[in-house]
Order: C-alpha cells, then sequence, then structure tokens
C-alpha cells in the first residue's frame, strides 16, 4: 500500500484486490490442554480438510478526491472486508492499494479504539495514529463530545461504554479529526433513529467539504441522497462501479432475481391469524403520471371464527423497500362493517410520487394482526409534463414531489401579477 501525494485527483487506486482466507474441516475440538495432547499422541499425523475462500476477488476501481462512493451488497458479498482493507486493518492477498491522504474509518463496534482507556484518551489516541499534532486534536475535542453526548463518561474506559455510546463517539471521532479518506461500514444502525438522522447530517457535511468517503449502508434511499457514485459488490467480486441511481437499481435486480420478489411470482408473503383474508388487490392501471390519483381495489373475506369489526392499512413502498407513505383506516374515521365479504377501493391523490416502480403492502387488524399481504399489487409512475420542465438534478431531490400551489406579486412601477403554479402548471392571471 502507498500514501504517497499524486499529482492527479485520484484519491484511492485498488487494482486486483483479493482477499482469502483458509477455513480448516474435520479438527477435533478440545475443551482441555490435557485432551488436546491425548489425541496429538493417538493421532500424530491425523490432519484435517481445508479449504480456499476468496472474500475479494479481482477488485479494480479508482475513486476520485473529494468524491462520495456509497458500497452496496448482500450479506457476505465482501463490503465490510474491502473497508478493513482501505482501513489497513487487514492486508489484500493479491493486487495493490494505492492511499493518497490520511484515512479515518467506522467500522464494526470494538475496531479502533484500545478498550482499556478512557473515551478522552482515545480521542487522542485516534488523532495521534492519523497524524494530528496534540493542538489540532484540541482544536476538535468539544466538538466531538458534544457531538457525541458522551461528555459525562469522557473519563470512563470505554469498554464499559454501551454499544449506543461507543458508536455514537467513534463516528464523532472519524468524522471530525481531520483525514482526507472516511470509511464508515453499516454501523450506524446500532444507533437511535436520531442519532442515525445526526449522522447522516453530519455526512453530507461532510462530504461537501471535499473530503473522500466511502460508505457502505443496506438504506439505499440514504446512499442515493448522499454519493455520486455507486460500487456494488457480489460474492466478492465488483459487479457495478458507476452512477449511484443505476447502481441502486442493478443491486435491487440482483436482489430480486437471488430472491424472488413476492408478488411477481405468485409466492406472496402472508402472516396473521387468516380470520379475515384479502382475497384480491389491484391498481385500475399498470402506469400512472406523478401528478394522477392512484386507485386500489380490493377484496376481503371472512375465512373462519366470528364477524367482527376490523381496519386496514395500506403501505406504499419504493422499489427499494422503504416505506413511502402510511394510511389507516382509522384516519378517516371508517370502521369496516363486521360482514362475510367486503369490497373496497383506496385512492391515493398526494403526494405525486418520483418516477420508479412501486408496491403496496395491505393488512387487516382489530387489536391484533389478522392478515397481511406484503407487496400485494404493484405499479409503474412516470413523470408528469411539468409546466417549466424539471432538471435531472432536481428529479433525485427528496423522497417525493410536493402537491403545492405558489403566488407571485410584483409591485412598484411594474403591473403586479399572481402566479398560481398547481398540478405542474403554469396559470398567469393579471391583477
Amino acid at each position: 500500500m502507498s500514501s504517497s501525494d499524486p499529482s492527479s485527483d485520484i484519491a484511492i487506486s485498488v487494482r486486483g484486490v483479493g482477499k482469502s482466507y483458509t477455513i480448516r474441516h474435520n479438527l477435533p475440538r478440545h475443551t482441555t490442554l490435557g485432551e488436546a495432547i491425548v489425541d496429538r499422541i493417538r493421532q500424530p499425523f491425523r490432519r484435517g480438510t481445508s479449504e480456499t475462500f476468496w472474500a475479494l476477488k479481482d477488485v479494480s476501481f479508482d475513486v476520485k478526491k473529494g468524491e462520495v462512493v456509497g458500497i452496496i451488497g448482500r450479506n457476505g458479498a465482501g463490503k465490510s472486508t474491502l473497508l478493513k482493507i482501505l482501513s489497513r486493518i487487514t492486508e489484500p492477498t493479491t493486487g495493490q492499494i494505492d492511499l493518497y491522504g490520511r484515512v479515518g474509518s467506522l467500522l464494526e463496534v470494538g475496531t479502533g479504539f484500545h478498550q482499556e482507556l478512557t473515551g478522552r484518551e482515545n480521542i487522542f489516541l485516534n488523532g495521534a495514529i492519523l497524524g494530528m499534532s496534540r493542538a489540532e486534536i484540541k482544536k476538535e475535542f468539544d466538538a466531538i463530545v458534544d457531538f457525541s453526548g458522551v461528555e459525562q463518561f469522557l473519563d470512563t474506559p470505554v469498554k464499559r461504554y454501551s454499544s449506543g455510546m461507543y458508536v455514537r463517539l467513534a463516528f464523532a471521532v472519524a468524522a471530525h479529526l481531520r483525514s482526507e479518506i472516511l470509511v464508515v461500514d453499516e454501523v450506524l444502525a446500532v444507533g437511535d433513529a436520531e442519532f442515525q438522522k445526526k449522522c447522516l447530517g453530519k455526512l453530507k457535511e461532510v462530504s461537501t467539504d471535499g473530503r473522500t468517503v466511502l460508505l457502505v449502508s443496506h438504506n439505499l434511499q440514504s446512499l442515493v441522497s448522499l454519493c455520486q457514485t455507486g460500487c456494488v459488490l457480489a460474492t466478492g467480486g465488483l459487479l457495478y462501479w458507476g452512477d449511484i441511481e443505476q447502481a441502486a437499481k442493478e443491486y435491487t435486480t440482483l436482489r430480486q432475481r437471488s430472491e424472488p420478489d413476492p408478488f411477481r411470482n405468485g409466492a406472496r408473503r402472508r402472516r396473521g391469524s387468516g380470520q379475515y383474508r384479502f382475497s384480491a388487490a389491484s391498481f385500475t392501471r399498470e402506469c400512472f403520471r406523478s401528478d394522477e390519483a392512484k386507485v386500489l381495489r380490493f377484496e376481503i373475506v371472512r375465512h373462519s371464527g366470528e364477524l367482527v369489526r376490523f381496519f386496514i392499512v395500506a403501505d406504499l413502498c419504493d422499489d427499494y423497500g422503504n416505506i413511502v407513505f402510511h394510511t389507516d383506516s382509522n384516519m378517516r374515521g371508517v370502521s369496516v362493517p363486521d360482514a362475510p365479504a367486503i369490497t373496497g377501493e383506496y385512492v391515493f391523490r398526494s403526494p405525486w410520487l418520483k418516477p420508479g416502480r412501486y408496491s403496496v403492502t395491505l393488512q387487516i387488524g382489530a387489536g391484533a394482526l389478522i392478515d397481511e399481504w406484503e407487496c400485494a399489487c404493484d405499479f409503474e409512475v412516470v413523470a408528469a409534463p411539468f409546466g417549466g420542465g424539471l432538471s435531472a438534478e432536481s428529479t433525485k431531490l427528496g423522497t417525493v414531489f410536493a402537491d403545492f400551489d405558489l403566488a407571485i406579486e410584483l409591485e412598484g412601477n411594474v403591473p403586479t401579477v399572481s402566479t398560481a403554479i398547481e398540478a405542474g402548471k403554469q396559470q398567469p392571471a393579471a391583477k
């Protein structure tokens, strides 16, 4: 590995990198030293079988300075192994990695901190490892402590920290100490929702500060909003490198091939007591515009037990599995009558959905789950013909489009004009 500064704009260069491990089989497991000695005397020439497992195979790519890269892949794809190699925790078996700058990393809990040292001591230790002076570390010290929220326990050995405290301090150290390259694994899932939101905000700040960031996450929506480039790993190999949105689509396709999408293969997953069941559900069309109402029709039948009054839930999910919005019949004060068979209709008017594929998960409840129909049906959304047109960047921002009105008034020597923008159309009216 090299860390000299080149004249080019490359921050990380990976060439033909592979990492293998030896897995041994059929070796006896001894509980005491005596058992091990006796077994070796009785069978001195016995050897277990072994095989070589490649966690990474022939991976090559370049990361530019200031680039934010999202690394995507199923469990076992090689994501964490790659980050450990980039963080110099382990060496590659084959290939070469050139790092042009100091690397700060936040991997799994337990990596990077000395368990016997206090939180305060670990902050200074990590800064020293990065080559920072004590004065430089002190400059960032208060920000680290404030972000982590562990001020009360700063002089306690980190081995006594909870996993949440440990992660908060570890992330604060990695994000605030001045490394040119920041490597972050899916460790943010350990924190609570508020801390995850705080971390994502800090990552956005870091990404606009010219630092190079490599981020592993299973939250595709967060990756698409944070990153410009996506890296998809599959069984240790590089499947795709390029635009983050295309990378997310490649991963979704890969996931659907390995775990067939339930609504596309008829094997829809069902949970609940089954007293009532959705017997049919479909949207009135296969494709809708962003600004159009989406109409879902469904049927419910009673299979067993007494007639009861229940409520209905519909969750609309994007192609990454994220819930875009949630509806509950109780929100409208609708109580479903206790009948043996029911036909109903949902009309989803807003917010406007962004172009893409969506599915709906339906539930019946009455104090307990009666039926859940995951990915009951799906539909496609295409962009509405907005009056002023939208830039490619605008279609990437946010989760949905807002249905809004905008009024503009011009005063002074210019005639006052009110412009209403509604449903993507401009309607000027002079006053």
